[in-house]
């Protein structure tokens, strides 16, 4: 790819120094800027360059694969998109976006068409950090125990955002990296002293996974400067000073224990050298590359979404629950389902949508739970269930792991209903064990045991007891055969069953099913 192919939307105090960059790279072919003294100024200092009076010119120029956007954090959603949606690669400065929902929607476009989305988190793009994992991958400070990171400064103080979204995001970006995971909970502490609820100075504390710990300080009404960013580890330290001529130091200093008694080993402090490069530079080249190369960015969109959700959780701590933590919601619950108070819901089970789950329900871990669906009040669902669309399971009724519900299957709770007569009292239990089978539009009438693998037939009515891998069908239901535990029907012959797709092996004895041999 030859020539410029890149457009530079925003010309502000960061703009500037990405139009120089993109210059000198020699990829720049177009600016676009909502003030037209900024026009005026580069048709005066490059009379031969190019400055677009609008976004719509530069969507609509086929010659423009790629667009930077560098203008206020509000405008980044609405203009990622558009690019997006017109077929452009994207680089936006940090944070992608000002929600996790507006950043899931950027990357799910740039997924459905198939562009480069990559968001400015420079800090990965530094020598002296790109150093600094290399070191911490290669074991050189142990393990990790604790990162903290201070961006400290005064002046440009925001009005858009407050100083949690203006600074935070790289810090964060950096922290999720090393600690390869996303935290369990967030704490946030702020003042705002300038603007109404325009924070000045925050304090954000991380928990991971494993006992490892971080928090970030960020302010822009400080005394001076500082841009620290430390990763203490179980054999020693690694400091970034982005303020200082060396920027990386090694502190060799451990604790040992002597008796049980803790011993501290101080080592001298070495300056690690790295190459002199300008981390912008560095961060638009690989940003072009992989424009070029069709490659996926290091700091792609989903990277992105992943310091929305810590800014997200550390933007709730700080307006109401500046006193507590907030912790993260590792499951999905689509935004138009609701979720009762008193509901424990698994790790990576998804609820979509126009479902409702009532209060004392517990779902298992990796459930997928479908549109229009009712669970509950007090219903248990095991791990790993699919429940499909329109599907109500009531209070009383009970899946272990493994069931599949099919689509508008029934379940009961009272055995003869009236609607003028309260029956709460005559509530009967029905249990559903492991690995179940339940086909459409099926209904299971209440105090019935389901077994093991059994399978119930599409439309069947079940009054009782299911066997252990039974297959019923009709209405009455009625047992007409057998399924292995993968599913498939089996066929006995003297008694002894093999089946023909796993290749697990069954025996009947006096009316139920044994395994001989099962994966």
């Amino acid at each position: 790819m030859e020539g410029g192919f890149v457009a530079l939307l925003g010309m502000g105090h960061w703009g500037r120094n990405i139009f120089r960059n993109l210059l000198e790279m020699g990829v720049l072919s177009a600016v676009c800027d909502v003030d037209e003294r900024v026009c005026e100024e580069l048709r005066k200092n490059y009379p031969s360059f190019r400055c677009a009076s609008s976004l719509e010119e530069v969507l609509a120029d086929s010659s423009l694969q790629a667009l930077v956007i560098a203008t206020p954090a509000v405008t980044h959603y609405e203009l990622a998109k558009k690019a997006l949606l017109s077929g452009k690669d994207v680089f936006v400065e940090k944070p992608l976006s000002l929600s996790v929902k507006e950043g899931q929607d950027l990357v799910e476009i740039a997924r459905e068409k198939g562009r480069i989305l990559m968001v400015g988190h420079i800090l990965h793009y530094h020598p002296a950090v790109k150093r600094l994992k290399e070191l911490v991958r290669g074991g050189t400070i142990g393990e990790i125990r604790y990162i903290y990171a201070n961006r400290l400064n005064l002046g440009r103080v925001r009005t858009e955002e407050n100083v949690l979204w203006s600074l935070a995001p790289h810090d964060f970006s950096l922290i999720l990296s090393l600690a390869g995971k996303e935290p369990l909970r967030v704490a946030a502490f702020g003042g705002a002293y300038l603007r109404k609820n325009v924070e000045d100075t925050v304090c954000v504390h991380l928990e991971f996974e494993g006992n490892l710990k971080a928090h970030v300080f960020v302010s822009w009404l400080h005394p001076f400067k500082e841009q620290r960013f430390v990763v203490v580890g179980s054999e020693g330290m690694l400091v970034f000073n982005d303020v200082r001529e060396e920027k990386l130091f090694l502190y060799p200093h451990r604790v040992r224990f002597e008796k049980g008694i803790p011993e501290v080993m101080k080592g001298e402090a070495q300056a690690i050298s790295v190459e002199q490069r300008e981390p912008l530079r560095e961060e638009l080249a690989h940003f072009v590359d992989c424009v070029v190369h069709r490659k996926t960015p290091l700091t792609d969109g989903e990277e992105g979404l992943r310091v929305l959700r810590v800014l997200e959780l550390a933007e709730t701590s700080l307006r109401g629950e500046s006193s507590s933590s907030v912790e993260r919601r590792n499951y999905f619950v689509h935004e138009s389902s609701y979720v009762d108070e008193d509901v424990e819901i698994g790790e990576g089970t998804k609820i979509w949508h126009f479902s409702h789950i009532l209060k004392g329900s517990r779902i298992g871990k990796d459930c997928v739970i479908g549109q229009n669906v009712m669970i509950g009040p007090e219903v248990v669902i095991g791990n790993r269930c699919k429940i499909q669309n329109n599907v109500s399971i009531y209070k009383g009724v009970t899946l272990e792991d493994e069931v599949f519900c099919g689509p508008s299957c029934v379940f009961t709770n009272v055995y003869t209903p009236r609607a003028f007569i309260e029956r709460k009292h005559e509530f009967r239990k029905t249990l559903v064990k492991r690995g179940a089978t339940i086909g459409a539009n099926a209904t299971i009438v209440c105090g019935v045991t389901i077994g093991r693998y059994a399978f119930v037939g599409a439309g069947a009515v079940v009054r009782e007891n299911v066997p252990d891998y039974a297959l019923v069908v009709g209405v009455p239901a009625r047992q007409i055969g057998w399924v292995c535990k993968c599913g498939v029907t089996l066929k006995f012959d003297d008694r002894y069953a093999r089946c023909p797709s796993c290749g697990n092996e069954y025996t009947v004895q006096e009316n139920r099913i044994v395994a001989l041999k099962e994966v």
